[in-house]
């Protein structure tokens, strides 16, 4: 049974809309076909109740007109008397089996009422491909006359029937596509605030429209966004105020540490100092780029910030170089964008000494920024794990080298902010690449 709903699941559409559609048109397209069905087979019915009565009317005043004609006029009267369901011939027929077929002794009963009182007659089926069978009948001076019978199912239906049932159909297709679109119409708009709602987890206002429970819950679900609102910014408040409230006792250690006359415990305070200073920095600074508000976006020449990217770098005494296309410009948020390539470079000068940044724009529709070094590279298992907040990796990447492991974590939030998607990939040839691959609009 189980192998069979999972064949079922696997068969069955994958949207809610395609399976009321389908739920829903299979039900109205049972339900014709069954009523026409119906309708048909009450038709017959009724149709061959009035011609079985007609046939016992019809059958006692033939047999009585061909009884009072001479014999040499009934050859001549036969063929006036034939009838849609039955026909007169002279002589003694054919023989067969005995009637047996339901809709034939349905027949031949209103025939034998008709005949019973007045003449002798028998009865038999006549092989064929169609249902018949034959009466045959002495008449008052001896002669025989055969009545054959082919009793019909049912009346011929109209050729536009077919067309008449299609249109129907398609009516019917058109009010259950307008009935599930109009009913799943708010959760696709319920999905559509849920994703709006970013990594800045700023809100997307639904209208509050519609019938009393789509309204209801519209309304609800932008409560729920303002809550949440509220809660990251008094988040944000307070992370702010710990920050703030930080720097003043760690300048005054500074303050202190700098006044001791020991140089060597001076510098190991001094160190845990910065590095202290610097954790709480990029602590605000990862708070900001996951709930911060938006850039907004414009129109950014990518080559000529990564131009001027590498410049800051080089004016330092670093080794950035920047290769690839030119002219790619793309309306994104130029300060994240900035920012991520920045933890990029900053990320692979620490661990590799240099840093080159390529341009790839063979997709132009998803232009690439690839951020490479030559440095130790990372184990496969962890090339997702370093997007981690806090997240170090022993050896030649941990905190002896420096880095408060939020760097990647600040720019992959930026990066789904943008939008845009930030991958690891260890090299080939040696070392690491840092992949933004972003969507243009």
């Amino acid at each position: 049974m189980s192998g069979w709903r999972a064949r079922l699941a696997r068969l069955a559409p994958r949207t809610l809309f395609a399976r009321l559609s389908l739920i829903l048109l299979a039900g109205m397209g049972a339900a014709q076909l069954l009523s026409a069905g119906l309708a048909v087979g009450e038709r017959d019915d009724v149709n061959m109740g009035a011609m079985v009565d007609t046939v016992e009317t019809d059958l006692r005043s033939a047999v009585a007109l061909l009884d009072r004609l001479p014999r040499a006029e009934r050859a001549a009267w036969l063929p006036c008397l034939e009838h849609g369901g039955y026909r007169f011939l002279a002589g003694p027929g054919d023989a067969g089996p005995p009637v047996q077929a339901p809709l034939s002794l349905r027949v031949l009963r209103s025939a034998t009422r008709a005949l019973a009182a007045t003449h002798a007659f028998s009865a038999n089926t006549v092989a064929g491909e169609r249902e018949r069978f034959q009466v045959h009948v002495r008449l008052a001076d001896g002669d025989p006359v055969t009545i054959e019978f082919r009793p019909r199912r049912g009346l011929p239906l109209s050729p536009w029937l077919p067309y008449v049932l299609a249109g129907q159909f398609v009516l019917v297709a058109l009010s259950c596509w307008a009935a599930v679109r109009l009913a799943t119409a708010p959760l696709r708009d319920l999905a559509d605030a849920a994703d709006a709602l970013g990594p800045d987890l700023r809100p997307s206002a639904l209208r509050e429209t519609g019938p009393s429970e789509v309204a209801r819950a519209a309304r609800a679900m932008n409560a729920m966004q303002r809550r949440i609102a509220g809660y990251v910014d008094e988040r944000m408040r307070i992370l702010a105020a710990i920050a703030h409230d930080l720097q003043t006792p760690i300048t005054r250690m500074r303050l202190r540490v700098d006044m001791m006359d020991d140089p060597v415990q001076q510098q190991r305070l001094g160190a845990d100092l910065l590095e202290l200073q610097g954790l709480v920095r990029e602590g605000l600074d990862y708070a900001r780029a996951m709930h911060g508000q938006a850039e907004t976006a414009c129109p950014t020449d990518i080559a000529s910030l990564l131009d001027s990217i590498a410049f800051d770098y080089r004016d330092g005494g670093a080794s950035v170089q920047v290769e690839g296309a030119r002219g790619a410009v793309l309306s994104t948020r130029p300060k994240a964008l900035r920012r991520i390539v920045c933890n990029l470079v900053d990320n692979a000068l620490r661990y590799a000494g240099t840093a080159d940044i390529v341009l790839d724009c063979a997709q132009p529709q998803r232009p690439a920024i690839r951020v490479l070094d030559r440095g130790p590279g990372i184990p496969d298992a962890a090339l997702d794990a370093v997007f981690e907040p806090f997240f170090r990796l022993e050896g030649s990447r941990n905190r002896d080298t420096g880095g408060s492991g939020l760097g990647l974590a600040i720019a992959r939030r930026l990066a789904a902010s943008l939008p845009g998607e930030l991958t690891l990939h260890n090299r080939a040839e040696g070392g690491l690449e840092a992949r933004l691959v972003l969507q243009r609009a």
